[in-house]
């Protein structure tokens, strides 16, 4: 069953953001909100809560996950960023955007898209994710909340629960979070490529 916790969208409470941490840290899985939509979480090292992710998703092996970081000194740790992409990422984040960037060696070979050693990565502009990522100190290996069958995610932190109450270890609530998931680009080949074109202005990457 999961525990849900109503915390306050601009100043989550302390206590409660402490035991989600302890919670993703003892392996949990979790649905949180983002500056996009809900996204469901678990620690970097988690197998067992990737095959979660999987299977509440239903995804095959080609899904880039996305590692969510603090700052932009968390995901120059785990991705390959050269001059020109550090100044076009910089300047989007923090934001509604994901990148799919080179991998470095800190992340797991199970996180990396299969033939190309590839992850996606963002940082999101909402102080609930902050807050955890700051407790956490490393990213939430991530996927939006979006189930199968349905046309949009999910934007509602009791309908989560009551939907997911199984599957799920904590579902946190900050009220409406946004329908929309990131823009998602590619920055992996020798151009940029809009792979989804969601909550962020895609302008700046054509």
């Amino acid at each position: 069953m999961a525990i849900y916790y109503d915390v306050h969208p601009d100043n989550p409470q302390p206590r409660s953001i402490g035991k989600v941490v302890d919670l993703v840290r003892q392996g949990g899985l979790i649905a949180y909100p983002t500056d996009s939509c809900f996204a469901l979480g678990t620690s970097l090292d988690n197998r067992e809560g990737l095959d979660r992710i999987r299977s509440i998703r239903r995804l095959d092996d080609r899904h880039h996950f996305t590692l969510v970081c603090e700052d932009f000194a968390q995901l120059g740790q785990f991705v390959h960023v050269d001059n020109t992409v550090f100044r076009a990422v910089k300047s989007a984040t923090p934001g509604q955007y994901t990148f799919i960037l080179p991998a470095t060696k800190e992340v797991p070979r199970r996180l990396l898209h299969p033939k190309k050693k590839t992850v996606g990565v963002r940082i999101p502009a909402h102080n609930v994710p902050q807050a955890l990522l700051s407790g956490l100190g490393e990213p939430l290996v991530s996927s939006t909340l979006l189930l199968p069958g349905d046309e949009e995610p999910m934007t509602q932190g009791w309908d989560i629960k009551e939907r997911l109450d199984h599957v799920l270890d904590a579902v946190i609530d900050s009220g409406d979070c946004g329908v929309e998931p990131t823009t998602v680009v590619d920055f992996s080949g020798d151009e940029p490529e809009i792979v989804r074109v969601g909550a962020g202005d895609p302008a700046r990457f054509e």
